[in-house]
């Protein structure tokens, strides 16, 4: 699987973002779409992740009521709508796939580029 992460940038705190994660290279849809952030200094840690069949989602309590993982099949892409935005969610994210729906990067076998997101207070 090939993924193409796209969107990010600079925000005040407070406002909203949006990326965007375009798998390709798969015949089937039986896969999980993630996002990690890793801001400098720390470990990669799990944002949200959601099943391509059925849509089941899993966030991290951290943006719980903030983010919305969602898939937007007629672009075949995974959206994360990031809102209420505070600064220590300036990190650069990254999308993964993986066959279970965990927290755990190392259950993400394919990961894309990462996006930068400052967000500034």
């Amino acid at each position: 699987v090939q993924l193409q992460a796209s969107g990010g940038g600079l925000v005040q705190a407070g406002g909203s973002l949006g990326l965007s994660c375009a798998p390709s290279g798969r015949t089937d849809n039986r896969y999980i779409i993630g996002w990690f952030r890793q801001a400098p200094g720390k470990e990669r840690e799990f944002v949200a992740a959601i099943a391509w069949i059925g849509g089941r989602t899993r966030y991290a309590d951290s943006v719980k009521g903030r983010f919305t993982i969602s898939r937007v099949n007629a672009r075949n892409t995974v959206s994360l709508q990031m809102n209420s935005l505070k600064p220590e969610d300036t990190a650069i994210y990254y999308c993964a796939s993986g066959e279970v729906l965990t927290m755990m990067p190392f259950d993400y076998d394919h990961w894309g580029q990462g996006t930068q997101v400052t967000v500034s207070s």
